[in-house]
């Protein structure tokens, strides 16, 4: 049972870390179970508010692929994916900008401001923050979906200064040859460049394991602290494979970009957001 003394213990606890974040930019990734739990998403959106409270410039980047493949059927379409992303041709990618820039980031900033937040929901054409060409992965085609070539940051800071919370959907504004189409960006990928972009203090994937493991059948054997130049030796042994990959390798561009702290963290737990960045014993893999 907590008491007001217990209670009042654990916001003193937190002070450190609140002193530590207050006034740096922390850019989360959202996306996964917790989107679609609504016990999750409560909690998310909680965790959102107070981090903005705090004095924390919060940055929100979602995705959305469980709504999309909900429309797509709808319409009667199939879901194709290359190498983990979604091929997305013309009609799909309406699809997409529909759901990601209209339904779910509205619906995300509807739910800051219920709690009390005050969000902007924008997504990578606004303000031209995401520029992007065409991504062809071993000459392959994927159609509309693009990979980063610019972030400009300018409408982001605008939107921090004002003391909102941006709720970032990832499509893009295509240059070059695709001057004038939208173009389907990976989240996580969209995140960590965003996250270079403002100098962030730390970037947040939010994901549906426990992080990175050394045995994915063992929760218990969670890696909770990984140096950048460790990356590529765990790639080789195999222990980072298949979809945490491209998970990695979105933190290192982030580190890359001169961040000094990038988290993989379990979604699934209730405040996780919290938990990682006031308590001691934080949660997830840490990538430094």
């Amino acid at each position: 049972m907590t008491t007001p003394q217990s209670r009042a213990e654990l916001l003193i606890q937190a002070l450190p870390y609140i002193q530590q974040y207050r006034g740096k930019t922390v850019v989360v990734k959202y996306g996964g179970n917790a989107m679609i739990n609504a016990e999750l998403k409560a909690a998310v959106i909680q965790d959102v508010i107070l981090m903005a409270c705090v004095g924390i410039r919060t940055v929100l980047v979602h995705g959305g692929g469980p709504e999309i493949d909900s429309v797509i059927k709808a319409l009667g379409k199939e879901s194709r994916f290359v190498q983990g992303l979604r091929y997305t041709d013309a009609e799909t990618m309406e699809i997409v900008q529909m759901v990601l820039c209209g339904k779910v980031n509205k619906d995300i900033v509807s739910l800051i401001q219920m709690q009390g937040g005050q969000a902007l929901g924008i997504c990578g054409i606004d303000g031209g923050l995401l520029k992007a060409r065409r991504l062809r992965i071993n000459g392959e085609d994927l159609g509309f979906v693009g990979e980063i070539e610019e972030v400009d940051a300018t409408v982001l800071d605008s939107v921090l200064d004002s003391g909102l919370i941006p709720v970032i959907s990832s499509v893009a504004t295509g240059v070059g040859e695709d001057s004038g189409h939208a173009l389907n960006i990976n989240a996580d990928t969209a995140a960590a460049s965003i996250a270079g972009a403002v100098q962030a203090e730390k970037l947040i994937l939010m994901t549906d394991v426990p992080g990175i493991l050394r045995d994915i059948h063992d929760p218990e054997s969670l890696i909770k602290v990984i140096n950048r130049n460790e990356i590529e030796s765990l790639k080789t042994s195999g222990i980072v494979s298949k979809g945490m990959i491209p998970k990695v390798d979105c933190c290192t561009i982030a580190l890359d970009h001169g961040l000094k702290k990038a988290n993989i963290l379990d979604g699934r737990h209730p405040h996780s957001l919290l938990i990682e960045l006031f308590t001691d014993e934080g949660i997830g893999t840490m990538i430094a």
